[in-house]
């Protein structure tokens, strides 16, 4: 059985024409859509605040395996399977191995500066916020900039905003199965 969004996934030649040209973007830059993209579209303005938040997040002080451990603790948090599977296989990519991919998904690491941050960041996934004190002070004694905890929190909200609308939609995980990939073929 093939899994079907709440929501129509669209490509860039049924899509709104205020989503078609981030979606062509989209596509050149990865070689495929994703689901989420897919659905995100039917929103050109959503679409559009998406992409431009996540650009300047990529071009921002924190480190990829940094941004995917982040993202992995908020999929895993909200229960996202398209989310962990992209961010597993990206902080795969990134160099992370198992056991931190592992541990990243209940905001721990190996690593203590790493450990911290995820740490500073579970109040506001989990609850919502606050931040305590004693967790941001840890973060910055272990070398974390404002600006780095600024972009780590700016993260969390794209990965949460990515999170619930997957889970709200239904969103399929992209190729996921074997099914999926049998029919593909």
């Amino acid at each position: 059985m093939t899994a079907i969004s709440r929501f129509p996934v669209h490509d860039e030649l049924s899509a709104p024409p205020g989503s078609a040209p981030v979606l062509r973007g989209a596509q050149r830059a990865a070689g495929q859509l994703p689901n989420f993209l897919g659905v995100l579209a039917g929103s050109p303005a959503a679409l559009r605040g998406y992409a431009r938040l996540r650009s300047e997040l990529r071009h921002g002080t924190l480190d990829g395996p940094t941004l995917e451990r982040i993202a992995l603790a908020v999929a895993s948090h909200h229960g996202s399977a398209p989310g962990i599977a992209t961010h597993v296989r990206s902080a795969r990519m990134a160099g992370l191995t198992h056991d931190e991919v592992a541990a990243a998904r209940r905001f721990e690491s190996r690593d203590p500066a790493q450990a911290a941050l995820l740490r500073c960041l579970e109040p506001l996934v989990r609850a919502g916020g606050p931040l305590p004190d004693h967790v941001v002070e840890e973060a910055r004694e272990l070398g974390w900039t404002d600006e780095q905890l600024l972009e780590a929190i700016a993260v969390v909200a794209l990965e949460t905003f990515t999170a619930l609308i997957n889970v709200a939609g239904d969103v399929p995980v992209d190729g996921s199965t074997e099914a999926g990939r049998l029919l593909a073929a």
